[in-house]
């Protein structure tokens, strides 16, 4: 596939960079309905913890799913259900300080080539999000492309050095507020 346009609007970087890293095979049709780095009050960015909602459905898939990989997740750090439709798992990703740094600073081309690779294996080969995301990991193989959509010279691209915008922390920021997080935790 070519890039013949760029990409625009502002989209979850967690969910792009971070999600996959989770091993989670797509084609469930439980996925989070967003992704985040923080939580106000809770979390910050500096924890490492990638905050995934989910909208809580009451069919034998989403209970299965919830049980058998959430709640199982190697990662998982906490989970709270906020309240009959929403619930909220935290995912740890402290031992890879080095590479959420990177994340946290918009510098996705110097992830290490194994999280790149686990990151690329997560999408369709085929589709136009995994050639973006490429580009996105591996910005010296696009430059020229970019440019040209750019008309701007490659040198300015290549002194950037990234081809995606950076990370915005405040919209990867959860900011619903919870009552009284401490009754309502599920897991210590």
């Amino acid at each position: 596939m070519v890039i013949n346009a760029l990409y625009g609007k502002y989209f979850q970087k967690s969910k792009i960079f971070l999600y996959p890293l989770l091993g989670i095979k797509r084609g469930t049709s439980v996925i989070p309905d967003e992704t985040y780095i923080s939580w106000s009050n809770k979390y910050s960015p500096e924890d490492a913890k990638l905050v995934c909602m989910y909208k809580t459905r009451k069919d034998d898939e989403y209970k299965n799913f919830e049980s058998n990989v959430l709640l199982k997740h190697s990662r998982l750090y906490d989970y709270v259900k906020v309240n009959e439709t929403t619930s909220v798992f935290i995912f740890d990703f402290s031992d890879q300080k080095d590479n959420w740094q990177m994340f946290t600073e918009g510098k996705f081309s110097k992830f290490d080539n194994k999280i790149k690779n686990k990151i690329l294996d997560f999408f369709e080969k085929n589709s136009g999000n995994y050639v973006y995301i490429h580009s996105f990991l591996y910005p010296n193989k696009w430059f020229e492309r970019y440019a040209e959509l750019l008309n701007v010279d490659s040198k300015l691209l290549k002194e950037v050095g990234e081809l995606c915008t950076k990370t915005d922390i405040d919209k990867e920021n959860l900011s619903i507020q919870v009552a009284d997080l401490e009754n309502i935790r599920i897991l210590d």
